[in-house]
């Protein structure tokens, strides 16, 4: 689907950008990392910025004041390294940050983390003394949680007590889930350890993309700026797709250790690299062998990563006998198939008792789209939309369902184009979408294809994760009354879109070898047909069924600097009518006399009730007594929902990260089997 470049002025960067609602795609290239790019990147960040930000607001003193509060925050967000004579002397730049970026100069960002390294450093150094002092946890007295409450330390006397409390506090913690007072010293000589190994390797082009992102979340907390580093991650999450070994990495105490081995890739087929194994050194096909040991996982993960069919070996640490052995493998293409869309039919008698029909679940990780794939004419792209369709079909061909849920859980967004495309599954042509661009022009984007693929009884799950091209399809469904939105209180509350283009002064400049790496900009706001943004407010659920995450601070309404709550013409659609008041008030009334009589449901509230009260809590004891005390009830329930989990995972077959059987899903079931049979009752009377 074509879409109108961001702006007029923009037209000439359109054939080079991607309209997404979080992320895009471009060509990886070779990177120039020297002062003068970091300059040239400054320098072009800022007139993107003041050009396409849909705000036009300016790069001022305004603006620099705030990037120097965000960028201080960034690297001290608990007040733990800093003295307050280093923020002050920080502040005579506070106006000044906008006039040096403008020519290009971002040595604050080198200067201000390299002071953040030396008072880390100076930190650990004393937080190593002190996990070897014998700390009395029988004295009454408590360490300060939020960061608000406390200004920056006046001087090392008053550095040292912050620190003495919070090694004290990091002690307590273990020695309260049951380790050993030696064996937690030595957990923490490690943790501190391993802060100051993984920051001290923080490369430039990391400091420069905290720096520059820092002032484009000034804007609003979407915006940023990405490193080629960074956008080539963004490729491989869009296009559910890399060039690698197939081995998913962690780090561990400064080793790069084998966490999982994906189906299907290299180390799969070769079968030797082992979970649990440690790499311990890598080297191209005739090249020498780096050590990668107390290396930074993402800098490992870059020496491992490559183009298909070229060759890397591995020096491997065995798990089961310690042997050193070499492996070399071939990378090949590895499918991401756990972020892909799923669907599974399940037999509503065999999860709730009493109740019949088979309900078709649909889970939807993200909206992603292989642009590339799509550019160069690839019959088999990566697409949500042609998956989506794929589980619709094979429903059917598996017999049909008399009902489809849509799990849009934790789904962060992806491909504007995507979110229309799915939507035009489940309705008939229409508008699906308003965007509103810099200029004030609106774009009505609408489902063109007639008919819909499945038309029958709909229930869209959300949380307060579910944001953007997620509200998008959630919103369709709700304002064309076309099925049930079910979850949280409302959705994220992202309304806005971004654009990737790559920083760059000249039309095509970054095919000539330069990467400067790309801005991920919000250049339009988006609107329901119905002309409400979901900006702030999100896609409000018809059934709010009881959650801790509910009751978190996470939506658009709680990030700093965001776009507010606004409204544009309503569109010209068409309601189905398979939604009403009285349709709703059922469903509510059934499914709130089953949460009040249900167990799960009474402890999930019990838990709820305990973290608002912990939620405001600005300080925390440090006496053992105290805290065994706090934590003891909720002890207990740990050991129970941990072996409630056991269970259930000796139940859940290979499929379990699909709607596994727990008693919120059941509800979703219950709420689906009610709706089918309301739906049924009302065309039956209708006949």
């Amino acid at each position: 689907m074509k879409l109108n470049p961001p702006s007029k002025a923009a037209s000439a960067l359109s054939l080079c950008m991607v309209l997404l609602l979080g992320t895009a795609i471009f060509a990886q290239q070779a990177t120039v990392s020297d002062s003068a790019s970091d300059s040239t990147t400054a320098k072009r960040v800022c007139a993107m910025v003041s050009r396409f930000h849909i705000s036009g607001k300016p790069i001022n003193d305004e603006i620099s004041q705030k990037l120097m509060k965000r960028f201080i925050k960034q690297l001290d967000p608990q007040k733990l390294y800093f003295y307050k004579s280093d923020i002050e002397a920080f502040e005579k730049d506070k106006t000044q940050l906008d006039d040096k970026l403008a020519v290009g100069d971002v040595n604050f960002a080198y200067e201000s983390f390299d002071l953040y390294l030396k008072r880390l450093q100076e930190r650990m150094e004393y937080a190593q003394q002190l996990v070897d002092v014998d700390h009395d946890f029988t004295v009454d007295e408590s360490i300060i949680v939020d960061a608000k409450e406390q200004d920056f330390a006046k001087d090392q006397t008053e550095m040292n007590e912050r620190w003495r409390k919070r090694v004290k506090y990091d002690l307590l913690n273990l020695v309260l889930e049951d380790t050993k007072l030696e064996e937690a010293r030595e957990q923490l000589h490690k943790r501190y350890r391993n802060n100051l190994r993984t920051m001290a390797q923080t490369e430039k082009s990391e400091k420069l993309e905290m720096y520059l992102s820092s002032l484009t979340h000034c804007f609003d907390p979407h915006s940023s700026y990405m490193s080629p580093q960074t956008l080539e991650d963004f490729r491989i999450s869009m296009e559910l797709s890399l060039d690698g070994i197939g081995a998913a990495l962690r780090s561990e105490d400064g080793f790069t250790v084998v966490a999982e081995i994906v189906p299907g890739g290299a180390a799969d087929a070769d079968g030797r690299l082992k979970p649990g194994d440690k790499i311990v050194a890598v080297a191209q096909e005739d090249g020498d062998f780096v050590d990668v040991v107390e290396m930074k996982l993402s800098k490992v993960v870059r020496y491992i990563r490559g183009k298909r069919g070229t060759i890397v070996q591995l020096r491997v640490k065995k798990e089961k006998n310690n042997a050193v052995e070499t492996y070399e493998l071939t990378r090949k293409k590895i499918e991401l198939s756990t972020s892909e869309v799923k669907g599974k039919i399940i037999e509503t008698g065999e999860r709730l008792p009493g109740k019949t029909g088979r309900i078709g679940v649909i889970s939807i990780p993200s909206f992603y789209r292989d642009f590339r794939g799509a550019q160069r004419g690839d019959e088999n792209f990566k697409s949500t939309a042609r998956d989506v369709r794929k589980v619709l079909y094979d429903f059917r061909d598996q017999g049909g369902v008399d009902g489809v849920v849509v799990d849009l859980r934790f789904n962060g967004g992806g491909a504007l184009s995507e979110a229309i495309e799915v939507s035009g599954l489940f309705v008939d042509e229409g508008p699906v979408v308003q965007v509103k661009q810099m200029d004030g022009e609106r774009k009505i984007h609408s489902d063109v294809e007639p008919g819909a693929v499945y038309t029958g009884p709909l229930v869209v799950v959300c949380n307060r994760l579910s944001a953007s091209a997620s509200e998008i399809f959630a919103g369709v469904i709700k304002d064309y009354k076309r099925g049930l939105i079910i979850g949280d209180t409302t959705t994220h509350g992202k309304g806005t879109v971004q654009n990737v283009m790559p920083v760059s002064n000249q039309m095509f400049s970054f095919l000539r070898g330069q990467d400067l790496g790309a801005l991920k900009l919000t250049i339009n706001q988006f609107y329901r047909v119905n002309g409400d943004s979901t900006q702030n407010r999100g896609v409000r659920s018809d059934i709010v069924l009881p959650s801790l995450i509910d009751n978190m601070d996470l939506g658009e309404s709680f990030l700093d600097d965001a776009m507010e709550f606004d409204q544009t013409e309503v569109a010209q659609f068409a309601p189905v009518g398979m939604v009403n008041p009285q349709i709703l008030d059922q469903l509510k009334q059934s499914s709130s006399k089953r949460i009040v009589a249900d167990k799960e449901f009474k402890e999930t509230q019990e838990e709820i009730d305990k973290y608002l009260q912990k939620k405001n809590q600005k300080t925390i004891s440090l006496n053992e007594v105290t805290r065994r005390k706090e934590l003891s009830s909720d002890k207990e329930k740990e050991k129970e929902d941990k072996k409630k989990e056991e269970e259930k995972a000796k139940k859940e077959a290979a499929d379990k990260e699909i709607f596994k059987k727990d008693y919120y899903n059941d509800e979703i079931l219950n709420i689906t089997v009610d709706y089918m049979n309301v739906l049924k009752n009302m065309n039956t009377v209708q006949r």
